[in-house]
């Protein structure tokens, strides 16, 4: 079989969205106003409108947004804040940023997200509240469940829904469950503005503190009083731009990738030694990642390796190694391997298939038969 090149992801802008995105750049040097412009506000309405929410902010990341998600909720020096070990540095280094401290839970087997059992387990007299990960596009499954108890204490809940554009579950968008969602459009992303961040909220106290916050802790955009001390967190005109084309084709997005994650199910079901992770009935999942496991006797460098040189590259884990495994986290945090056995066994044992917007059926099936080849001789 002749070999193909399979990448992990890959974005994707038809040529119709390429000139679309080139006129929109001209009008946006023509204009001058090259940040927190009429482009920004666009795309911040229509993302709002994606997650039903009043108000959607656009800044400069994924972090960015967290960090400005945990110091608009009023986040103190040592108050701690509940974080799943299996998640991206960004979600437990914002936390240290704003003053707080994080404080690792296990997670799922079944979700790879945190769940009730542990964040009961975790909490204490000085927890102010829990970000909530949504991974690989899977919405956190007992995110409502957790809700209540945070609403039973008084503690803020952080959707940090960096794979999550457009997910649901029972329905309800990401980024519209928790307090404040926290986006990241980061190239790799179902949608892209090549760099960028989105925070969402029904909380119109917190949207104007982040308006305040994005833009140097400045009163007003074209004030000079300065209210708080912010940091330059703003999204420029061009990526927002961008962001609106992607967005219009974020539901195809979706689709597409629902199809192609349909067809790895059905073939891997009847393959031994590798598992889907198991998407609930109620979620729908954008599919940022395709999440598989292997069984333990299989060596997950050499299965990847192998299928590297047919051409098939598979993406980074979410995540290997878990953040309390992290050499800066162990010293900052007295963490240390053992600590979180479940979030261990099944982070070494994840490989993340190709899966991108465009993938054709005919690449899955080059993925598959590989997979099986692979498998067969280790």
């Amino acid at each position: 079989m002749k070999i193909k090149k399979i990448p992990p992801v890959k974005p994707y802008f038809p040529e119709e969205d390429v000139q679309l995105i080139q006129k929109d750049v001209k009008a946006i040097l023509r204009s001058g106003m090259l940040t927190l412009g009429e482009y920004t506000k666009r795309f911040e309405l229509a993302f709002s409108r994606l997650c039903e929410v009043p108000w959607a902010l656009a800044v400069s990341s994924g972090t960015s947004a967290l960090e400005i998600a945990l110091r608009v909720t009023g986040l103190k020096n040592g108050e701690e804040v509940l974080v799943p070990t299996n998640t991206f540095t960004s979600t437990a280094a914002a936390v240290m940023f704003a003053g707080g401290k994080p404080v690792f839970t296990d997670v799922s087997a079944r979700s790879l997200c945190v769940d009730v059992e542990n964040v009961q387990r975790c909490l204490t007299t000085k927890t102010k509240g829990v970000i909530v990960v949504h991974v690989g596009g899977l919405v956190c499954p007992e995110i409502k469940a957790i809700k209540e108890i945070c609403e039973d204490r008084n503690l803020f809940l952080i959707e940090d829904a960096a794979h999550a554009h457009g997910s649901t579950i029972d329905k309800q968008p990401a980024g519209s469950i928790g307090d404040i969602g926290c986006f990241s459009f980061y190239p790799t992303k179902v949608m892209t503005t090549c760099e960028g961040g989105m925070i969402t909220t029904k909380k119109e106290e917190f949207a104007k503190k982040t308006s305040v916050l994005r833009d140097q802790g400045k009163e007003s955009f074209s004030s000079n009083a300065i209210i708080e001390l912010g940091y330059n967190w703003r999204m420029n005109e061009i990526s927002a731009a961008i962001g609106l084309t992607q967005l219009k084709r974020l539901p195809g997005f979706i689709k597409h990738r629902n199809e192609i994650a349909c067809y790895y199910d059905e073939k891997l079901s009847k393959i031994d030694g590798i598992e889907p992770l198991k998407n609930p009935s109620n979620i729908l999942n954008s599919y940022y990642k395709y999440v598989t496991f292997l069984s333990p006797e299989i060596p997950r460098d050499n299965f990847k390796q192998k299928l590297r040189e047919r051409g098939v590259r598979c993406g980074g884990e979410v995540y290997w190694p878990p953040l309390h495994m992290q050499p800066v986290y162990q010293r900052l945090l007295e963490v240390k391997e053992g600590d979180f056995p479940v979030a261990e066994d099944v982070c070494k044992r994840m490989v993340c298939l190709p899966m991108y917007s465009q993938m054709t059926l005919s690449e899955a099936e080059y993925v598959v038969e590989h997979i099986k080849e692979v498998l067969s001789e280790l």
